[in-house]
C-alpha cells in the first residue's frame, strides 16, 4: 500500500481520535524523556512535539507487539515493545493516565479486534441457539397440548 505523506498528516490532526493525551517518550538517542502529544486512531499512534502541529514527530503501528509496565525507575512508565526490535519507553503523569493509555493501546491491535468480534459471534451464536431451543420447545408443547 502506498502511502502519502500530505494525506497522512492529515489523517492524524483530524478528529475524532480514539485517545489522545501527553505523556513522555524515551528517546532512542537521547535517552531523556520528551514531553509529546500522542494520538491514537485505530492502530496508529501518532506523536507531535505540541498539541496543535500539523505534522507527527513519528508514528508508531501498534501491531505484533505488547503494552507491558516498564521496568523503569520513573513513575508511571511503560512499553510498547516489538519482539525483537525496537521497545518505546513511555510515562504518564499519574496512574490513572498511565492505565488508560495501556487500555487503549491493547485494545488498538487488529488481532484484539478480532478476539471481540469472535467472543461477539460465540455469544450471537448462543443467543440464536437458545431462541430456536424455545422455539422446538414451544413447537412441541403445544403439539402435546393438541394431542391430549
Amino acid at each position: 500500500m502506498k502511502i502519502n505523506e500530505k494525506n497522512l498528516c492529515l489523517f492524524a490532526t483530524t478528529p475524532p481520535y480514539d485517545f489522545e493525551g501527553f505523556l513522555n517518550k524515551r528517546g532512542e538517542v537521547n535517552k531523556a524523556f520528551q514531553r509529546r502529544y500522542f494520538v491514537l486512531k485505530g492502530n496508529l499512534l501518532f506523536y507531535f512535539e505540541k498539541k496543535y502541529d500539523k505534522e507527527p514527530l513519528g508514528l508508531i503501528i501498534v501491531e505484533g507487539c505488547t503494552i507491558e509496565l516498564s521496568e523503569e525507575s520513573d513513575q508511571y512508565c511503560f512499553e510498547i515493545a516489538f519482539n525483537g526490535n525496537r521497545t518505546y519507553v513511555l510515562s504518564a503523569d499519574s496512574q490513572e493516565v498511565m492505565e488508560s493509555w495501556m487500555k487503549a493501546l491493547t485494545c488498538a491491535g487488529y488481532e484484539y479486534k478480532k478476539l471481540v468480534v469472535a467472543e461477539l459471534q460465540r455469544q450471537l451464536d448462543e443467543i440464536e441457539s437458545l431462541r430456536n431451543s424455545k422455539l422446538l420447545y414451544q413447537m412441541f408443547s403445544s403439539n402435546q397440548l393438541k394431542n391430549s
